[in-house]
């Protein structure tokens, strides 16, 4: 049965309904793309001889995989909400809508450059996540500013005095990365050890202050919208920000216990870890309570599931990173499959499912459209399944390898005790991206059909998103 709450009406002006689609359409793209490829790399884990191309060698598809998803899928489809967002939470229409497609489409320059030039092997070298050569990072900083400066203005344009607490979320990712990747592109102080506390400080806040901020700004607008009720706690939304501002940037260095980094940085990594459970279960709590007492409008929803899903995500996941930040458990965990555990339940089970419960519960507002609700469920359960698949393989896989290294066994027997795990992470990743493909024709049934007419937007407080 279709969602009674996702009553299929136009509720934004066109300008802002159509460039918030294209960016919905163009995350989902570069999703096939990026987890196909992803698939490829998994699969020659063990089957090396498979495409044995040098284009496709495993040491170059792995890096094309992890942009694609994580500057392409993730950054586009949660830049889209947000500016969506930022438009509906503040009462107005998307401030200049051209300047975001032209931001959309320098992003898609940066994303088809950086696939082109590291197939062909063109990159700068072993700094994970940031392996784009200097020219498209600036093309894709320059979009990131438009896209940013646009839901700035939308906010300042706003017709409430207050300031949405999903605002607050989104406006902040859009001003901390910047500052993260000029610190991460910036030469004169990457060499030696500079070099792996910029990669550490770089790969975990692209998770924290960019994707986390924008996830939970978006889910602060659509789930009290969905279910009909304000947040649970105002205050703990705000706590929540500040606390996320004060100790995430300081944790990155947890990714290098036992390196050469200076003990004291590891020490206050590990320090900053333990208060991320400050942020992570303030967010978690406040946006599960919001769901008491609406089991039912859950039951008879398909996008509700999906934020069930991604928030029960991002707790367990981030107390997971917590755990391993301490030496005790670092020493059998780290540098191993687990760390790729790790990152997969957080920004797939965490990222993953909350953007695409917003683009189910938002779209349809935004188009007039809703998508087949049984193929909305074979999404849900293929990538659910799919990733536990994965997770629970994988990182069985990386408990093996640091039992076997911390016993002094050779690292060949590491790989041998790990392999058979790598194919069940084939099987979760094929069921993944079958979701996927399910998923792009939902996206596809929810494009605009018609010319969307303004519609005046309520009034209200802004603690009952509109």
């Amino acid at each position: 049965m279709r969602d009674p709450g996702l009553v299929a009406a136009p509720s934004t002006d066109a300008p802002t309904a159509r460039v918030t689609f294209e960016y919905l359409a163009w995350a989902t793209v570069w999703l096939l793309v990026g987890t196909t490829i992803g698939l490829i790399a998994s699969i020659k884990l063990h089957w090396p001889e498979f495409l044995p191309f040098a284009w496709l060698s495993f040491g170059r598809v792995r890096p094309a995989h992890t942009n694609l998803v994580l500057l392409g899928w993730s950054s586009l489809v949660l830049v889209g909400l947000s500016l969506y967002v930022v438009s509906r939470t503040s009462r107005v229409p998307l401030w200049s809508p051209h300047l975001a497609r032209i931001a959309l489409w320098l992003w898609n320059l940066a994303l088809l450059g950086g696939l082109v030039t590291l197939l062909a092997g063109v990159n700068r070298g072993p700094q994970e996540y940031r392996e784009w050569v200097w020219p498209l990072a600036v093309i894709l900083a320059a979009a990131v500013v438009m896209a940013g400066y646009v839901a700035y203005r939308t906010v300042a344009a706003r017709t409430l005095p207050e300031v949405y607490v999903s605002n607050w979320y989104i406006l902040g990712g859009f001003c901390y990365l910047p500052i993260l990747y000029v610190t991460s592109y910036l030469p004169f102080y990457q060499t030696g050890l500079g070099n792996t506390v910029v990669q550490g400080y770089y790969m975990h806040n692209a998770m924290g202050m960019w994707f986390t901020q924008l996830a939970l700004g978006v889910s602060y607008y659509a789930i009290p919208l969905l279910l009909g009720r304000p947040v649970y706690s105002y205050a703990l939304g705000v706590l929540g920000f500040w606390t996320n501002l004060l100790f995430y940037p300081l944790i990155g260095a947890h990714h290098f216990i036992f390196s050469p980094e200076a003990w004291w940085l590891q020490s206050t990594a590990i320090l900053f870890s333990v208060g991320m459970m400050v942020p992570v279960w303030s967010g978690t709590g406040n946006l599960l309570l919001t769901f008491k007492g609406g089991r039912g409008a859950v039951s008879r929803s398909y996008a509700l599931p999906f934020f069930v899903t991604g928030l029960i995500g991002y707790g367990l996941a981030s107390t997971q990173g917590t755990i391993e930040a301490f030496r005790s458990a670092n020493i059998y965990w780290h540098f191993t499959n687990f760390t790729v555990g790790h990152s997969h339940a957080t920004m797939y089970g965490f990222i993953a499912f909350i953007a695409w419960g917003a683009v189910y519960g938002l779209v349809p507002r935004l188009t007039g459209r809703e998508p087949n609700p049984l193929a909305v469920g074979v999404h849900f359960w293929l990538a659910l399944v799919g990733v536990l698949t994965y997770v629970i393989s994988i990182s069985v896989a990386g408990v093996l390898q640091g039992f076997a290294w911390v016993s002094g066994q050779s690292f060949i027997a590491s790989v041998i005790a790990a392999e058979p795990m790598w194919l069940w992470r084939t099987i979760g990743g094929l069921l993944m991206v079958g979701s996927h493909v399910v998923f792009a024709a939902n996206v596809w049934a929810m494009r605009p059909q018609r010319v969307i007419a303004p519609v005046p937007s309520p009034g209200g407080a802004v603690r009952i998103p509109a």
